[in-house]
C-alpha cells in the first residue's frame, strides 16, 4: 500500500512538472542571451559545477566504503 501512494504521488509529480514545462511561452532573455553568446557561459558554469559535485560524491562513497571495509 505504501509502495502504491509513493508511485502515484511521483506520477503525479512527473505530470505537474510536464504540464508546468509545456506551459512556457517564449523566453526573452534566454533568447538575448542566445544571440549575444552568453548562453554558453552560463550552460558550462553548470557543467563545471555538475561534474565538480559528482567527483565529490564519487570521492566520499569510496572514502566511506575504506571505512566500512576497515571497520570489519
Amino acid at each position: 500500500m505504501h509502495n502504491l501512494f509513493i508511485r502515484f504521488m511521483f506520477m503525479a509529480g512527473c505530470l505537474f512538472l510536464s504540464c508546468a514545462a509545456f506551459a512556457q511561452d517564449k523566453v526573452e532573455m534566454a533568447d538575448s542571451m542566445r544571440s549575444n553568446g552568453k548562453i554558453y557561459v552560463v550552460v558550462a558554469v553548470c557543467l563545471t559545477i555538475l561534474i565538480g559535485l559528482f567527483i565529490y560524491v564519487f570521492m566520499i562513497d569510496k572514502k566511506i566504503s575504506r571505512f566500512e571495509k576497515n571497520k570489519d
